[in-house]
């Protein structure tokens, strides 16, 4: 079976002794900062992205997708000993997890997240493996009409999922696609929207954005938090899940590995709309709904199996088509591109040790991450109590020396401390910033296939109607742009983004 040979291939060059050392450090780094509140995976990969200039592709990419997927791990821990969610997916977690603890059932609590995402990072990996080939293999079919219509699709979709205003969501994309035609036309030469600065003859770079509007920014937000924690220190013991905790748990697992799964695929952040949408299931099922909210151990098993999964099946559109589905994906297509690796289906063909050492490498990286976080949890646990305030200066003198090793210019390090500004304004007054950089990086994709497009059909803007898949495509566009703007919707989004 072809699956069988390529998984074959994948662990062969996930095994090599320098991938395990990038897989172990991608997963202690995405349990780091997922404990640490305040320090999340788009920060630190948007950070790390000037190191893997010098990096083997193959090796890079497995170290930043342990980070990301080792994060959801890590939230975990801090939103049941600190009722402080390390990541966004793991708002829900706080909710039964922090209770178990009060009532000295951490070890526990954190045991079943642990199994629970190891179970669900597990079969998410089969899914990417088994859905992969056909996806790539429908993606080698498009043409430029079908790619064009596909990123319209992409940056619509994460639009609609955003949070919060629909008016700001739009904005934000738009300004992202703005500052993805800063620089040199690519067809014509010619300078644009760089306003006389020699320096921005090149465009802006993704790993300045990336690292202003989420790194500077997020230090900047994390400044204005009280530092006060009520860390449940002396009440981790008794770390195995009895077993009526593993009676309990193992379905609520199953439904939030195939929520997650789902879910993770869709674009604007599939997993944290797993994890709240995987607890709602639990609690709507359950026959004593009265206790979630109260310690129920199915309020924990469930969300953080759902978030692991969607994490982690979020790579299925990057991969398989080029098309980044959150901000994180986004920053992977920017270390594939730095390396010089053009993303979509023809990776698959063209570098398959790449391709398939990544996804065997998530199963090598989930193992790792649940034999060395339950050992670790009083480590993590003394790190909890390092005040913010000695970190935020290391991270910044780190964000700036890696922005200025681009090209050893000082103009980059102003424009890193202007996204930064940009991007505490935007959080400030709402404006989620995930669909700017989502917009920055679809944005010179979408237009080199609109051109490629209107090249071959010389002029003929009809020729986006013309095929099946492209019509198909922006009629789902236009259809979710009506739907979302239903009062019902508009009023729930906006409610959401308030609680």
């Amino acid at each position: 079976m072809d699956i069988v040979g390529n998984l074959w291939l994948g662990f062969s060059v996930a095994a090599s002794p320098l991938n395990l050392l990038f897989a172990l450090i991608g997963a202690l780094l995405g349990t780091l900062i997922g404990v640490l509140p305040g320090v999340g995976p788009l920060a630190t990969i948007a950070m790390l992205l000037p190191i893997t200039f010098n990096l083997d592709p193959t090796g890079a990419l497995i170290m930043l997708a342990g980070i990301y997927y080792g994060a959801q791990y890590g939230g975990s821990t801090t939103a049941i000993l600190v009722n402080l969610p390390g990541e966004a997916t793991s708002v829900v977690t706080c909710l039964d997890g922090y209770q178990m603890a009060r009532r000295g059932r951490a070890g526990p609590a954190l045991a079943i997240a642990a199994l629970g995402s190891f179970f669900a990072g597990c079969v998410a990996t089969l899914v990417i493996a088994f859905a992969a080939r056909p996806l790539a293999e429908l993606a080698l079919a498009f043409g430029p009409a079908e790619y064009f219509s596909l990123v319209v699709l992409g940056l619509v979709t994460s639009v609609v999922l955003a949070n919060g205003s629909l008016l700001k969501a739009v904005a934000m994309t738009l300004l992202g696609l703005m500052l993805g035609l800063v620089g040199t036309d690519v067809t014509t030469g010619t300078l644009r929207f760089t306003f006389g600065i020699p320096e921005l003859s090149d465009g802006i770079g993704f790993v300045i954005v990336a690292m202003g509007i989420f790194g500077v920014a997020e230090i900047i937000l994390n400044l204005e938090q009280r530092e006060e924690r009520e860390i449940f220190v002396n009440k981790v013991s008794h770390l195995y899940p009895t077993k009526d905790d593993l009676r309990r748990s193992w379905k609520p697992v199953l439904r939030g590995t195939a929520l997650g799964s789902a879910l993770g695929i869709l674009p604007g952040g599939g997993a944290l709309l797993a994890s709240f949408a995987a607890y709602t299931l639990e609690k709507k099922i359950s026959k004593h709904p009265e206790q979630f909210g109260k310690g129920a151990i199915e309020g924990v098993a469930a969300p953080e199996s759902a978030n692991n999964a969607g994490a982690q099946t979020s790579f299925i559109p990057m991969l398989t088509l080029g098309i980044p589905g959150n901000a994180v994906m986004a920053m992977m297509i920017g270390a594939m591109m730095i390396q010089g690796i053009a993303p979509g289906p023809q990776v698959m063909t063209q570098k398959p040790e790449l391709f398939w050492g990544l996804i065997a490498s998530m199963w090598i990286g989930n193992l790792m991450l649940v034999v060395l976080n339950l050992p670790l949890i009083g480590m993590w646990i003394r790190l909890l109590s390092v005040p913010y305030r000695l970190l935020f200066p290391a991270i910044l003198v780190f964000i700036a020396i890696g922005v200025f090793s681009l090209s050893n210019s000082a103009f980059d390090c102003l424009l890193l401390a202007l996204f930064g500004l940009l991007g505490y304004a935007c959080v400030k007054l709402a404006f989620e910033p995930a669909p700017l950089i989502l917009g920055f990086i679809l944005g010179p994709i979408m237009e080199e296939y609109l051109r490629r497009a209107m090249l071959l059909s010389r002029g003929d803007p009809m020729t986006f109607l013309y095929s099946p898949l492209s019509a198909f495509f922006l009629a789902m566009s236009i259809l979710l742009m009506i739907l979302v703007v239903l009062p019902a919707i508009k009023s729930k989004r906006e409610e959401t983004f308030v609680e």
